[in-house]
């Protein structure tokens, strides 16, 4: 007969590679430690019976061949358990193109809780939209929300993609101008600073442009000052105007320039979009719908809770909590109900496009859209009476 040690307790914990790891499927150092101090207390026993030196009143015996089997047994059922713990949750990268408003309901899905409930196991990752675009192709990506760099790709490469959720339902871009310029058509021969000749919004600002009585591919100089540098070449006064972002839009704003328009009360065109390739849709169906959901109820509770939104934005995007609380108030009606845009959105998205690759055709909706995964868990989220 030989004692079982009762010194060594196992308290419940959750097995990670170290202190705060919780990966599933990886043993910690005090579990292994459980075993190999079982295993050589054990191997010292060579017969009879051992009395325990912290029980003097007691001791626990069972034969040497019971206790190999039941060491067999809670490793076997406790291996098992991490081999289920490890297939819960598939990991899904999400790569997001920069910190802004529109992509904060992705961390928001994994800190909430709602990627978890669908199995998932979310990592949020920066990258530029069109390295983003090859990682995804390469698989090392799931999805991303560069979509608009995805619309480029498909329409120039027949790139196999899909836009699968649509954040926001309006161009969240500003044309902010020197403040002596108040009209549109004051803009003629003067020089606007843009990210890019040929970017999106500077297409978009042709169409407006010439909405407002000038010739928006001639009237007006766009030049390239790179991403980012639009707002100090307006304010050095080398520039008339420029495209800037809601975060440069205050800035602006604050040193006295001239807010000409919104985009988005201009042009009927999505922002924020979501892309995922049609080699995911077809092999892994439930992830995508799964992803999907998630982002919804991210994007319901964005909508109905200021203050989590604003503290999740905080520690996003790392900005003041005053100019989290403004973006809120400025933009939170910008958002989509239920992740779509309808088909006149999609066409002047692929309008858009169309301009800025120089092609000829047009592409259908269903070739680069498909918001079927976000009509129905919009469609379920609704009739089970989902709140966040």
């Amino acid at each position: 007969m030989v004692s079982v040690c009762p010194a060594i307790a196992l308290r419940p914990q959750r097995f990670g590679a170290g202190a705060g790891d919780d990966r599933p499927g990886v043993f910690n150092e005090s579990f292994v430690s459980f075993l190999i101090q079982l295993v050589r207390w054990n191997s010292r026993i060579e017969g009879g019976n051992i009395r325990n030196d912290q029980d003097n009143e007691r001791s626990y015996s069972m034969t040497r061949p019971s206790l190999y089997k039941l060491l067999i047994a809670i490793s076997a059922v406790l291996f098992a358990a991490q081999g289920v713990s490890a297939q819960q949750f598939q990991t899904v990268n999400m790569a997001v193109p920069a910190k802004s408003f529109q992509m904060v309901i992705y961390p928001v899905a994994q800190q909430k809780g709602y990627m978890k409930e669908e199995g998932l196991d979310e990592r949020v990752i920066f990258v530029a939209p069109t390295t983003s675009i090859q990682a995804m192709l390469g698989g090392d990506v799931q999805f991303t929300g560069a979509g608009s760099s995805a619309l480029v790709s498909i329409a120039r490469g027949n790139t196999p993609l899909k836009v699968v959720v649509a954040t926001n339902d309006r161009v969240l871009q500003w044309l902010v101008t020197r403040p002596e310029i108040k009209s549109p058509k004051e803009l003629k021969g003067k020089k606007i600073a843009t990210t890019g000749v040929a970017a999106i919004a500077t297409f978009m600002l042709k169409q407006i442009l010439t909405k407002h009585g000038l010739d928006g591919n001639k009237d007006v100089n766009y030049l390239d000052v790179g991403q980012g540098n639009q707002l100090t070449a307006l304010l050095g006064g080398a520039f008339d105007a420029a495209v800037l972002s809601v975060e440069q839009r205050y800035t602006a704003l604050d040193k006295g320039m001239h807010e000409m328009f919104f985009m988005g009360n201009e042009v009927k065109n999505s922002w924020g979009t979501l892309a995922t390739t049609d080699k995911l849709i077809k092999e892994n169906p439930k992830m995508v719908a799964g992803f999907v959901r998630a982002t919804l109820k991210a994007l319901r509770y964005v909508r109905q809770d200021k203050e989590g939104t604003v503290a999740a934005l905080l520690k996003f995007s790392g900005i003041s909590r005053q100019q989290a609380t403004r973006l809120y108030d400025d933009l939170i009606g910008t958002f989509t109900r239920n992740g779509v845009v309808d088909d006149e959105t999609q066409r002047n998205d692929l309008n858009i496009i169309r301009q800025v690759i120089n092609g000829n055709e047009t592409l259908a909706n269903a070739k680069a859209y498909d918001f079927s995964f976000a009509a129905e868990a919009d469609a379920q989220l609704t009739k089970s009476g989902w709140k966040p």
